[in-house]
């Protein structure tokens, strides 16, 4: 087991209980339609983002998914960057040119996904080989939904990732559902981590909702590729307690599963754990919701103060200045 600090234990709370917290402003800007585009929320998933990233170092690269807000916010992002990409302004990530988290920020090491998610383990394999080249010891993280582990460039990204024996942590968040498609009908295993035997990579299962589990599988994994070892596949059994976006009702979740997995709450189960270690009390728990509530409070006005971009600004980053005399430029 990976021994943590007092200080360690609080963290993973503080990230958990920062997620969640932002996601439920987030929730209240869409239906006052300062959102622009969907909201993707991770309510339930919190633990495995927020523990999987808590394992990588300062130069290390992660790609996370829509509802991976947790594990951005463990590197680095900011509140206020979240709510001006949500809400389109300029000084959002992608200055209002993309939306959700589909931004970037090589500097504190996150690099946001696509829309065909298994597509991104391939890039996260080009930065853990462009990262060799360079003699950078640095490992790389991605992660997929279970829906994504079906897909053919899920399955070459691996693969290319296994041969050339990169230092890449695939994270598979198996929460039950691809959009509204159950895992037993887009898969014939019980566990995606039998996929993992494919490639010949060791692959371990974990409780998604476990926060502190979920760290110490991640770090035992970072630990073994920064020292040479290779990749790891992990996969992290979870359940995505609302529907795909705020636009999808759930209806196609049988409701005694919901209410099995509310059980599960891993920010609930999280603090029964903190106040069984003497960590912290009831009302330094209290407190500290409290205090992210403030700060959530700031980070928003932050945020709607944001103009939106200028127009004309439009083709900025876009296009590359185009060579008007071709020809000149021939041996």
């Amino acid at each position: 087991m990976v021994e943590l600090t007092k200080q360690q234990y609080i963290d993973l709370y503080y990230y958990m209980r920062l997620t969640r917290s932002l996601e439920e402003r987030l929730t209240i800007l869409f239906r006052q339609n300062k959102v622009i585009g969907g909201l993707y929320r991770s309510l339930g998933q919190e633990a495995t983002a927020v523990g999987t990233a808590y394992a990588l170092s300062k130069g290390d690269i992660l790609s996370p998914l829509i509802r991976d807000l947790g594990a951005m916010l463990v590197r680095g992002a900011l509140p206020r960057e979240i709510f001006m990409q949500y809400m389109a302004r300029e000084g959002g990530g992608s200055r209002g040119r993309d939306l959700n988290i589909h931004i970037a920020d090589l500097e504190r090491g996150f690099i946001g996904p696509i829309s065909h998610l298994g597509d991104m383990v391939s890039v996260t394999a080009g930065l853990a080989l462009g990262a060799r080249l360079k003699a950078k010891n640095i490992v790389t993280m991605v992660y997929v939904g279970d829906g994504a582990t079906s897909t053919g460039a899920f399955h070459e990204g691996v693969n290319l990732i296994a041969v050339l024996n990169l230092p890449t942590i695939i994270v598979m968040e198996h929460n039950g559902y691809a959009f509204s498609t159950p895992t037993e009908q887009q898969c014939a295993v019980r566990d995606l981590i039998e996929k993992a035997k494919a490639y010949g990579i060791p692959g371990y299962i974990v409780d998604g909702n476990d926060v502190v589990a979920c760290y110490e599988v991640a770090r035992q994994a970072v630990d073994r590729a920064r020292q040479g070892g290779g990749p790891t596949m992990i996969e992290a059994k979870t359940f995505r307690m609302l529907g795909h976006a705020q636009h999808d009702d759930q209806r196609y979740v049988p409701k005694d599963l919901l209410e099995y997995w509310k059980t599960k709450d891993p920010i609930d189960n999280y603090k029964r754990v903190l106040e069984q270690k003497d960590i912290l009390k009831s009302d330094e728990l209290d407190q500290l919701d409290r205090r992210i509530a403030e700060y959530l409070d700031e980070e928003l006005a932050i945020a709607e103060a944001s103009p939106f971009p200028d127009p004309a600004s439009l083709l900025e980053g876009v296009y590359k200045e185009p060579i008007r005399n071709a020809s000149s430029h021939l041996p």
